[in-house]
């Protein structure tokens, strides 16, 4: 895979191209005060990220919108500067939803495309208004959902030009090969999103989709926090591995930078969420030094099969 070390972008197979670090905009609504996520987003475009990864359900892409606008409108970038990823919800798959729902978040972040949508599990939800919808016994409500029917609205959204590319997420091989081996297929997968970082390298499901020109978006890149509704908290903490911090102190980083330049010299993009300002610019700070193939060898060996966030659902 030919990295353009100018841009730090990679191609995608449909001639787009995605840059090699985002910035995550992940966030718990409850926890999370407001106009966090406006200035994170405005501090990372100062910073040179042109990546932004967020979705419908983070109930914040209004602030992503308005981030983007302002900078546009300070001359600071251009809309197509930014590259965007939105995601379809588990409550959206039947066919007949999709494209309502990409317009929805359309006119949230009031702009005229997304660069990017993905698919945002490969399971359902039962469709309504309910997000999380539960039985009386507190138990998720599933629906049959049929990836492939869904996967052929994306592909008429592309063609609308609602989405320059579409992806998937959180699909493991059988489900990739489920769509690449549709009839009719018009557009294969650009990309597909998933855990990915030195305790969780995903060494087989990187090598397929490198195989079939699909690239890897790395969430959780540095791990997780450690919030137990969520995270699988007797994992050990990435960043306080002893290994990544030797390398960090030879060329004078953290080993959070290690752990994001392992990963962008594989070729795997990375999308670490952060709206601390210092760790936004510290976590771009990873394109003017290179590992040897003896530490990206090192790092690789850290692999413990470990997923952070466990997707209990």
């Amino acid at each position: 895979m030919n990295l353009t070390a100018e841009s730090h972008r990679v191609p995608l197979s449909d001639g787009n191209s995605i840059p090699l670090l985002g910035l995550g905009t992940y966030a718990d609504p409850q926890k999370t005060p407001k106009g966090s996520c406006l200035e994170a987003v405005k501090i990372a475009i100062d910073a040179g990220y042109r990546h932004i990864d967020g979705a419908f359900v983070y109930f914040n892409e209004h602030e992503v919108g308005q981030a983007i606008r302002e900078k546009i409108a300070e001359g600071k970038i251009k809309r197509e500067d930014i590259f965007y990823c939105g995601k379809l919800w588990n409550t959206c798959h039947p066919p007949e939803l999709v494209r309502p729902t990409l317009e929805k978040t359309l006119k949230i972040l009031q702009l005229d495309y997304v660069d990017l949508y993905i698919i945002e599990l490969p399971m359902a939800f039962k469709p309504g208004d309910a997000l999380y919808p539960k039985d009386e016994n507190g138990k998720f409500i599933y629906h049959e959902t049929d990836l492939c029917a869904t996967w052929e609205a994306l592909e008429a959204c592309k063609d609308a030009g609602l989405a320059k590319s579409i992806g998937v997420s959180n699909f493991n091989r059988r489900q990739l090969e489920m769509i690449m081996n549709k009839p009719g297929l018009k557009y294969k997968p650009v990309s597909n999103q998933v855990e990915c970082h030195p305790y969780f390298t995903q060494p087989k499901l990187l090598e397929f989709c490198r195989q079939h020109d699909i690239v890897i978006v790395g969430y959780s890149p540095l791990g997780t926090s450690r919030d137990e509704s969520w995270v699988n908290v007797s994992s050990p903490p990435l960043l306080k591995d002893p290994v990544l911090n030797a390398i960090g102190k030879k060329y004078n980083k953290t080993a959070a930078q290690i752990a994001l330049r392992f990963n962008v010299q594989r070729g795997v993009v990375v999308i670490p969420k952060s709206f601390n300002p210092q760790r936004i610019r510290e976590n771009f700070q990873i394109f003017d030094f290179s590992l040897t193939e003896k530490e990206m060898k090192e790092i690789e060996a850290l692999n413990k099969n470990v997923r952070y966030v466990e997707l209990l659902m």
